[in-house]
Formats: C-alpha cells, structure tokens, sequence
C-alpha cells in the first residue's frame, strides 16, 4: 500500500526555505554590523536587516506550524523556530538598549544555530544521516 508523503514534503520544503531565509538576513545582519563600524549608511541597513530578520523568523515558526499540523511532521521544527523568535525578541531588545556585549554574541549564537538546522533539513542532511533513523 502506498503512503502519500507529498503534503509532508511540501511543509518540509516551505521551513527549509524559511530557515535558508533566516539564516540569509542573519548573515546580512553581520555584514551589516561591519558597516556600523564604517559608513554612515551602516545604522539604516542594520536597522532594515533587523526587521526583515525578525520577519524572517516569523516566516520560519509560520513554516513549521503549517508542516507539523496539516502536513503530519514532528512537531520539533515547531520548538526549534519558537526559539529562534524569542533569541530574535531578545536581539532587538538588546539592540535597541545598545548593549554589544550582549547582543553580538547572541547574534554569532543564532547564526550558529540556524545553520546547523538549515543543514539538518536538507535531504541527507545531518538529522537524516544513515542509522539514526528509528
């Protein structure tokens, strides 16, 4: 008997492509805290890059929300992206209270972060590496 797993792939596709993004204006963030340091244009582009982040991210828990209830997959994404909102929440707090001690670590953090979930939801990724499957 054969299994309809096309509306599970779909979902998956959708949170690989949001977390690409995330982890795309999480890299433009980072160039752009360079150009804090340079130009004067540096402030706005950061400034943009941190709303298009966050909703980046948004976009990400949107994407494993829809992937886990109507698609079937596990509900993990749905915590993996939750977390990233709230280390962005924080990142924009941070921010805004111009504290660079705090908020270029966590940025390095979430960047780290959403890389390694980016390379766990690709196919023959790292979370589907031979023998860890049940």
């Amino acid at each position: 008997m054969a299994v309809d797993t096309a509306p599970a792939y779909r979902g998956l596709t959708f949170v690989r492509i949001a977390v690409a993004l995330q982890t795309l204006t999480l890299f433009f963030q980072a160039a752009t805290a360079g150009l804090l340091l340079t130009s004067a244009h540096g402030e706005l582009l950061h400034d943009v890059g941190a709303r298009v982040m966050y909703g980046a991210s948004m976009l990400y828990v949107l994407a494993a929300v829809l992937a886990w209830r109507p698609g079937g997959a596990s509900p993990r994404p749905v915590l993996y992206a939750s977390a990233f909102l709230l280390l962005a929440s924080l990142q924009v707090v941070l921010g805004i209270a111009h504290l660079p001690a705090l908020h270029v670590p966590l940025g390095i953090l979430m960047f780290t972060g959403s890389v390694l979930v980016l390379l766990g939801t690709r196919p023959g990724g790292v979370a589907s590496r031979p023998g860890t499957e049940k």
